[in-house]
């Protein structure tokens, strides 16, 4: 299934119907006066966040929602009925943005979380409502008002208490498969991933949603290497974990990708640089790498990242790492001091 985590919608409400012009017609009661019923109320259009979807794929494909008219009234006072509202299911983590304004219409952050998009029109009132003494048998009805049309863009920041972030190639996507359910495509060439992939690591009994956000590269506050895509999906994780390259074939210093890393955080969101971060030295198993490592953990113990040398192929050292961001979620969710935004 392809991962879209931006789309557009339109959506229509439902029109009311209209309301009835009838009069009582019965044995023995020729003139028995108006009794044309209202119109029902058109439906409206809601957006829920949905536990079971994980991408906007359907709202890229089809775009377009209308709910169901309300029925028109008929005679004997009969009221149509309500026409059905519609809702729209889309992942927890989904910002709804008002296309004609820019506003934020919704934050969806709680499966289950509803919101209105747009109102069905109200129902016309048909002629029993018009009589009055001096007028006795009117012919006015009214129409059913239209329902609200609107459209709205849905952009996804996903939702995870542990965001990994690392320059293309760091071997981010090996650690997460190898913690975690997430199988992502793992092959030796830089942007192997390209979406981001969420995995749920069941650590002593503590269990946390770890995401592999697709590469960063330098200028990507900037949206150099789609990174402004990429950087939202951390907006919302409760710990930062930097995985650096710590093998001699990387092309940048272990601590010169800290350093970059570190700079277009800061670039994107001064907020988001306040976030829990760690550091891990990946591919550790390769001969070199610890020693070429040392000058980068002089730099994260000055700026006050915990660090830790591990690998994701052999699994050497994760244990700690595990440990470590156990530890720190039961600290954030014990003080209730939760970062996601």
């Amino acid at each position: 299934m392809d991962f879209v985590d931006e789309s557009r919608i339109y959506v229509r409400a439902g029109a009311g119907g209209n309301g009835c012009c009838s009069f009582r017609r019965e044995k023995y009661i020729p003139k028995g006066g108006p009794d044309g019923g209202d119109g029902g109320k058109g439906g409206d259009v809601y957006i829920e966040a949905s536990p079971h979807h994980h991408t906007l794929l359907d709202q890229k494909y089809h775009p377009h929602y209308r709910a169901q008219r309300g029925q028109h009234g008929r005679g004997k006072n009969c009221t149509g009925k309500s026409g059905d509202d519609l809702v729209i299911p889309v992942p927890v983590g989904t910002l709804v943005i008002d296309e004609a304004t820019g506003d934020v219409v919704a934050d969806l952050v709680r499966p289950g979380q509803r919101e209105l998009l747009a109102r069905g029109g109200r129902g016309g009132r048909g002629n029993a409502r018009f009589a009055t003494p001096t007028r006795q048998a009117p012919r006015i009805t009214e129409p059913g008002q239209p329902g609200e049309e609107r459209s709205f863009r849905l952009v996804l920041k996903l939702m995870a208490d542990v965001g990994l972030v690392g320059f293309p190639n760091a071997g981010k996507s090996t650690l997460i498969s190898r913690i975690s359910n997430a199988r992502p495509k793992i092959a030796d060439y830089p942007f192997t991933t390209l979406v981001p992939n969420l995995g749920l690591v069941r650590h002593k009994n503590v269990d946390f949603v770890v995401a592999d956000i697709p590469g960063i590269i330098e200028g990507a506050h900037e949206g150099a290497g789609l990174g402004l895509r990429f950087l939202r999906h951390i907006e919302r994780t409760r710990i930062l974990c930097f995985i650096v390259d710590a093998s001699p074939e990387a092309a940048k210093t272990p601590r010169e990708q800290l350093e970059i890393l570190t700079r277009e955080l800061h670039s994107y969101s001064e907020e988001l640089a306040r976030r829990r971060r760690m550091v891990v030295f990946n591919k550790c198993d390769v001969p070199g790498a610890v020693e070429r490592a040392q000058d980068a953990v002089a730099f994260a113990t000055d700026a006050g990242y915990p660090s830790f040398a591990a690998s994701g192929l052999t699994g050497e050292g994760l244990e700690t790492v595990l440990d470590h961001i156990a530890r720190e979620l039961d600290e954030i969710r014990y003080q209730g001091r939760d970062t996601q935004v």
